[in-house]
């Protein structure tokens, strides 16, 4: 609204005086004085307009006393426009219809109805009063119902665009949670020692890999660091687990997929998860610990959100940007109808969740652990990257007799550098494009943190366009077995020390 530019910065121009100056039509103040919904309408709307100038003042200029008096001032004009005016003109056109000697009869008989009888010492309502409160006790709850929907809207706001900020990294700021080791210079080491063909993993060991989240829809999913380790003369496993079932479930599974090995070959086993297959894995320590101990030989965290997922949280938790796109019931239809899985699956990667169980169930300070988290490239080379998740046998004869195989790519490296851009750009930080550095790191564990950008997917799926002058990803997870059983053979050092 444009202003008056010959008044002074302190003079206001009360609503009220508008319709005072409108008053002499006749018309329209009658309609606005005589219909009750328009007094509601005004009250109500100087409830909102105090609540949005509260919530505005709040966070920008703290104001003073004497904006808060005009405030109230004209909030109060505001809401007395209905019940003051309205019987002013009541009083007006009975004065106007009237000659003076009835006007003052009818004054003095309006001063009685409305004035409150007085018995032994009591006031008694009359009627007309009592509508009049009741009147005003309807319009103030209609004002409190009014404030809290806003407020709620704007608490609503508030906690969609904080999103998972206040969740990132928890970890970290947690007091009591053990500190990490720096193992990088290390890791690197021994990654330049597997290069030029030095191969030291041991194969006293048996080696499980454990897949994430959709692993079941790849075929492809950690068979060539299988291919590879087994080359090495080592008893290596693809943990056949529902990847889209929940953290405890696939617990109870990977528990039992250790025993049988270690029955089987009494060779205690390296757990290697990748993405959520590490938080099942990690949970299966946590929760059977007593029976595993001895079967153990360490666990590998590669690209797990061990903190737990800002993806999942914002898809999933109420409020956040997911609510308003649909995309929890997208989700649940996908994995619930489509894959035939479970939404917990997802819910159990949340911060919410996370908290919850590292409250309940931490890791046990005796078994090694090493983590591994890296940092997507965010280039528009990126877009030409594709990644091989599967083969499709052609009907035609290949001239060895065998079928002719058709790789089946995807551009997943495209996905995650799009999704490392949201992340950088909404909360500032650094991801593989799905989880978080800072969330990837284990407390108490050996982290992990190469130079090199590496999404999310590269881990497990070959890419189309790898470097040959760089490490692949199966001798990147030899690497990290290789640090995790140096780390295992320090425990065991340790522990013989202050045995002795």
């Amino acid at each position: 609204m444009m202003q008056d530019r010959t008044s002074t910065p302190t003079e206001t121009t009360p609503l009220v005086a508008q319709n005072d100056h409108l008053r002499s039509d006749g018309l329209i103040p009658q309609l606005f004085t005589s219909v009750p919904a328009f007094s509601e309408a005004a009250s109500y709307l100087s409830q909102t307009t105090s609540l949005f100038t509260q919530c505005f003042t709040d966070n920008s200029v703290e104001p003073s006393s004497g904006d808060f008096g005009d405030s109230n001032l004209h909030a109060q004009e505001l809401v007395t426009f209905s019940s003051g005016e309205t019987r002013g003109s009541h009083a007006k056109s009975s004065d106007n219809a009237s000659s003076s000697g009835n006007s003052l009869s009818a004054e003095s008989s309006h001063t009685a109805t409305d004035a409150p009888s007085t018995l032994d010492g009591t006031m008694e309502n009359s009627p007309a009063n009592s509508s009049q409160t009741s009147s005003a006790i309807i319009e103030s709850n209609h004002g409190q119902s009014g404030i809290s929907i806003f407020q709620g809207l704007i608490d609503r706001v508030r906690r969609t665009v904080r999103g998972s900020a206040d969740d990132i990294g928890w970890l970290q700021r947690d007091p009591t949670m053990p500190a990490v080791e720096e193992g990088t210079e290390r890791f690197m080491e021994i990654l330049g020692d597997i290069r030029h063909g030095v191969h030291r993993l041991p194969n006293s060991m048996v080696c499980l890999l454990v897949p994430g989240l959709f692993s079941n829809h790849g075929p492809l999913y950690f068979v060539n660091t299988k291919m590879s380790l087994s080359k090495l003369g080592l008893a290596c496993h693809i943990a056949k687990i529902h990847s889209e079932a929940s953290v405890e479930k696939n617990a109870r599974e990977i528990k039992e997929y250790i025993e049988e090995f270690y029955w089987g070959s009494k060779k205690r086993v390296l757990v290697l998860g990748h993405s959520k297959g590490g938080i099942d894995a990690a949970a299966a320590m946590s929760l059977y610990w007593p029976d595993l101990k001895d079967k153990v030989a360490g666990l590998v965290l590669a690209q797990s959100p061990y903190g737990g997922s800002p993806i999942a949280t914002d898809i999933l938790r109420e409020g956040q940007l997911g609510d308003y796109v649909n995309l929890r019931k997208l989700m649940e239809i996908l994995i619930c109808k489509v894959i035939k899985g479970d939404l917990q699956a997802l819910e159990d990667l949340t911060y919410d969740r996370r908290r919850e169980f590292l409250k309940k169930h931490p890791l046990p300070k005796e078994l090694p652990v090493v983590s591994f988290h890296t940092e997507a490239a965010i280039s528009p080379a990126v877009l030409a990257t594709l990644s091989r998740v599967a083969h499709a046998e052609l009907p035609m004869v290949a001239p060895a007799g065998q079928p002719a195989k058709l790789p089946v790519v995807i551009p997943l490296g495209a996905a995650m550098a799009a999704c490392a851009q949201l992340l950088q750009v909404r909360y500032g930080k650094k991801s593989d494009g799905l989880v978080t550095c800072c969330d990837a790191e284990v407390p108490g564990s050996i982290v992990v943190r190469p130079k090199r950008k590496l999404d999310h997917a590269w881990m497990v799926y070959s890419s189309m366009q790898d470097d040959p002058s760089e490490a692949d990803a199966s001798q990147v997870c030899e690497a990290l077995l290789m640090l995790l059983v140096e780390a295992e053979q320090n425990k065991r050092r340790d522990h013989e020390r202050k045995d002795d």
